[in-house]
């Protein structure tokens, strides 16, 4: 007799996911080149066309909300580009390879760096103390032994306006850019790093040149630059911080001490599903859905709604569900500052302090 959902659930929390995968139906692992060269052409032409647009606009109005579609345009490329580190948006390596390179050149990320990171560390150890970096909390007593600098640095990364500067500072900037990378992946995080730098200063160059030709002034030459480049790049940093925070950092999303910690735990329970608004997919290519990307990243971006709805079926009151509301990541950051691993619970600055005093007592 096969085993109930409810068993299921009992033997994946030992640590196999194997249960969960086998809920997926096969068809959902199809990823045809055409579509995945659609998604990709069709994302480039919108970043294409609006910094087109940016070079001869001067209305300030019609430039922030080009510089909100520049934005959004350069997440939908950077989603393309995690799909094709994954493996999931074509067959072929090479294949995923270019592709990825290519679509996360406009967001600054160095492709290999974030094979890395991401794929080996984030996807394998996922909510793992001592193993995740990406929003890896805190114990009350680690924050107690920072320096009066160190505490104003958490306390305004962990806000809801951080989250921006902490993905650029502990991801992008310590994870990709200024860190010693292993000697097996060095040649060619150093080779990609040459590449994302080449980019960035050709079309610096290229929009500096028609800035100066419209404007004959130097400081109109360093605003198209600004406008086409930094500011997206920035706008991208608080987007990305964003989403991730709320993938993976709320009241009841636990974080484990490693020998407790199992893949059912990290990649079910540590995940969430989260529903926006269906016009955002356009952009965000449903990684809002993201339980059944960590179940199995070789799930196409554009196959996770049907997938999440497999899951869930056979996992019932598992999978954390619901519509992402803007006050929900505020109320988040709010009540996620400090972990303690032993009880298994969030806290709040407040919360921590009067634990430490207790301690004491």
């Amino acid at each position: 007799m096969p085993d109930s959902p409810r068993s299921s659930v009992e033997s994946s929390r030992e640590g196999s996911l194997k249960p969960v995968i086998d809920a997926i139906p096969a068809e959902l692992y199809e990823n045809p080149t055409w579509k995945g060269l659609g998604y990709f052409a069709r994302d480039l032409a919108v970043y294409v066309g609006v910094i087109a647009a940016l070079v001869f606009v001067t209305n300030p109005l019609l430039v922030v909300l080009l510089e909100v579609v520049l934005v959004l345009a350069v997440t939908g490329l950077f989603i393309v580009g995690h799909d094709a580190a994954h493996g999931a948006l074509f067959n072929s390596k090479r294949k995923n390879v270019v592709v990825g390179k290519i679509a996360m050149m406009p967001s600054w990320h160095v492709y290999e760096a974030w094979v890395l990171g991401h794929n080996r560390v984030h996807h394998a150890f996922t909510v793992r103390q001592g193993y995740d970096f990406v929003w890896h909390p805190v114990t009350p007593a680690e924050y107690e032994q920072k320096s009066l600098a160190a505490k104003l640095l958490h306390r305004v990364e962990w806000s809801w306006t951080g989250a921006g500067l902490y993905y650029l500072n502990e991801v992008w900037w310590h994870k990709m850019i200024a860190f010693s990378p292993p000697a097996r992946w060095a040649k060619a995080i150093r080779r990609d790093r040459a590449l994302v730098a080449s980019f960035v200063l050709a079309l610096a160059a290229g929009m500096a040149a028609l800035g100066y030709a419209r404007t004959h002034s130097p400081y109109g030459a360093l605003w198209l630059v600004a406008r086409v480049e930094v500011l997206p790049f920035l706008g991208f940093m608080v987007m990305i911080g964003t989403v991730v925070h709320i993938h993976h950092v709320q009241r009841d999303i636990r974080w484990w001490k490693r020998n407790e910690w199992t893949k059912f735990k990290g990649q079910m329970e540590g995940t969430t599903v989260l529903r926006v608004p269906k016009g955002l997919n356009f952009f965000l290519h449903w990684i809002m859905i993201h339980t059944p990307h960590h179940v199995d990243m070789r799930i196409p971006m554009y196959n996770l709604e049907k997938a999440a709805k497999a899951i869930e079926a056979a996992f019932p009151d598992i999978v954390h569900d619901e519509a992402w509301r803007f006050g929900d990541f505020r109320r988040a950051t709010k009540a996620c500052k400090l972990y303690d691993f032993d009880a298994g619970t969030w806290l709040t600055y407040a919360e921590a302090s009067a634990l430490l005093a207790g301690a004491r007592n």
